[in-house]
């Protein structure tokens, strides 16, 4: 049997973790880089975009630098994404420690 008080206080708690890595995700700040650093982009571990760099060189080739900023923001976004799935997969690691084993 289990201990709905407990469960409740370790839920709440997993809440408070929760909240407290996404601010810290807010902190993180991911970069990529393509072109052998024509084209550089940064984003948070929310996956808002602070900043792209493009090489002046880039400005009069409209196809390379698509592709290239294209390159850029789909692994900056991936190294996001693998932030967040470890996030998740340490909070779930919590639910071993929950009081209702038995069930």
């Amino acid at each position: 049997m289990f201990d709905p008080q407990e469960l409740a206080k370790t839920l709440g708690d997993l809440q408070e973790k929760l909240k407290s890595a996404q601010e810290a995700n807010k902190e993180l700040v991911f970069s990529a880089k393509s072109g052998g650093g024509l084209v550089s982009v940064r984003a948070n571990g929310e996956g808002e975009i602070l900043d792209i760099n493009i090489d002046d060189s880039l400005l009069e080739d409209k196809e390379s630098l698509q592709i290239l900023l294209m390159s850029a923001l789909n692994d900056v976004l991936k190294s996001v994404d693998s932030n967040r799935k470890n996030v998740a997969m340490n909070m779930l690691g919590n639910f071993g420690d929950l009081p209702f084993k038995g069930l």
